[in-house]
């Protein structure tokens, strides 16, 4: 019976009996499980908005200056009907960054003055003596110049501009 008084008295004293040391260090183990954890789970994020010092950067695609193409010898066109104006003149020069597509071009040069040259004949005068219908002109030229170099296997938005180097009508 000493056991049983020893135990009454500890009671009688107001202490609480003792619990065994397992409950504590599971809790331990889960609160740290869940600092480690979060922790963690931070430090990815972080690293995926920062990229990181270790991140593959790709590399910018290399800009070629502006390449161009003369088409010589000038455009000379009649106008039809009884305008005062007869004829245009123009110089042309094609523009693009690919020299993949300069070569095509260069290429299909034949082609490509056929079909300006029909462009060009197809114009009125009057429309002509005004900067928008200049611009008018350049934007459909540069759309002809596009589809040649689409129907031979290149990528037409490569050719960046034409460009109208001399104007004239008279």
């Amino acid at each position: 019976m000493a056991k049983a008084e020893a135990a009454a008295v500890e009671l009688a004293d107001g202490d609480a009996p003792k619990k065994g040391g397992k409950g504590k260090l599971i809790l331990i183990a889960a609160l740290a499980l869940v600092v480690v954890g979060g922790g963690a789970g931070g430090f990815f994020y972080w690293k995926s908005t920062q990229g990181g010092a270790h991140a593959k950067q790709e590399e910018p695609k290399a800009v070629l200056p502006l390449q161009f193409v003369p088409l010589d010898p000038p455009f000379v066109v009649n106008f039809s009907g009884q305008q005062t104006v007869r004829f245009l003149q123009v110089e042309v020069r094609l523009a693009s960054r690919e020299l993949e597509t300069i070569e095509r071009m260069k290429a299909n040069e034949p082609v490509i003055r056929n079909d300006l040259l029909l462009l060009f004949g197809q114009q009125e005068a009057a429309e002509l003596a005004t900067r928008e219908g200049k611009e008018k002109l350049r934007n459909a030229a540069l759309e002809q110049v596009r589809r040649i170099v689409k129907a031979e296997g290149g990528k037409p938005e490569t050719v960046d501009s034409v460009y109208f180097t001399s104007f004239v009508m008279q």
